[in-house]
């Protein structure tokens, strides 16, 4: 039976903000740590939702490449710094969130005005520098996801005016483990899981590894309540026509044989592995220039790089 237990082994803040715990799953049988190990580490870094800005909009500024008087920071920058602001959201639907200030003044995350839904993580984290008088006002959507959204068009020229960044929803931001075998005075051997975690604060280690372990059990108890479909037969009858050699299309250069036998065999007209294929060992012997020695070759390669033995 099967005596699985976990619990944390420590859990802090570290100097760059980022929360940091180590887990322990002892009870494993051999094999089983890096099966898990790599299981959690996935789901951790690309299937936990998080929150973060995806659009930005500056009053009066439609081009990503402008520069704001009087701010120190241009639009590229402010947006690199707004990326870095930490949220936690209450909501899975899209809110947006409101920065008008008037300088001179340092703007950091504190200064946004957000929905009550929304949270800041990092409220002292810094935006831009207002060295004048003059009015800066951002607009800025949020939405909820996971893993790493890329930004389909930096600018949208469409009414709305928003300026699309990077989204990084993940709020694991690294994940470590390693396996330890352990022996007992019977001399029977079992593993021991240790997994590093490191989150942005939107969340805890504790919370991170409690979702990814919910994750597993749900993902595999909606494949236990899945009736299994018995498509053999309509594979077998859909698949009649197409060959069974799942190497038949590949070109013969991915041989990489050498000059006398790859031009002798595209003198032939043998241009794929299913042309090569149709040969018997001594038909392709025949052709021209075609030696024994260009054979042996031929046959080797196949053998060593696609597992097809000539008879």
């Amino acid at each position: 039976m099967i005596n699985l237990q976990i619990k944390c082994l420590k859990s802090e803040k570290t100097e760059s903000e980022t929360l940091y715990g180590r887990f322990l799953i002892t009870g494993l049988r051999p094999g089983q740590g890096i099966t898990i190990g790599n299981l959690l580490r996935r789901i951790l870094l690309g299937d936990l939702v998080g929150t973060c800005i995806t659009a930005v909009r500056f009053a009066s500024f439609k081009h990503e490449f402008s520069t704001i008087k009087g701010v120190r920071e241009d639009i590229l920058e402010i947006l690199l710094n707004l990326k870095g602001i930490v949220l936690k959201s209450k909501t899975k639907e899209p809110q947006f969130a409101r920065l008008k200030i008037q300088g001179p003044a340092v703007l950091t995350a504190d200064l946004i005005q957000l929905s009550p839904l929304v949270e800041i993580v990092n409220p002292n984290h810094y935006i831009a520098t207002i060295s004048t008088s003059n009015l800066l006002e951002i607009e800025l959507k949020i939405e909820h996801g996971t893993s790493y959204k890329l930004a389909q068009q930096t600018f949208n020229n469409q009414s709305d005016g928003f300026l699309q960044i990077d989204a990084v929803f993940m709020p694991v931001k690294k994940v470590d483990f390693k396996i330890e075998n352990v022996y007992d005075n019977s001399k029977n051997v079992s593993e021991r899981l240790i997994i590093d975690v490191s989150t942005n604060g939107s969340l805890t280690p504790e919370e991170a590894i409690s979702e990814t372990l919910e994750f597993v059990v749900n993902f595999f108890n909606s494949l236990i309540e899945s009736k299994i479909i018995d498509e053999t037969t309509e594979l077998i009858s859909d698949n009649l026509p197409v060959s069974l050699n799942p190497y038949r299309n590949i070109p013969i250069e991915e041989l990489k044989l050498s000059v006398r036998p790859y031009n002798c065999l595209k003198r032939a007209q043998i241009n794929t592995i299913g042309d090569l294929l149709e040969y018997s060992p001594k038909k392709l012997q025949e052709l021209k220039n075609f030696g024994r020695k260009s054979a042996d070759e031929v046959f080797m390669t196949l053998k060593n790089k696609l597992g097809i033995v000539f008879k």
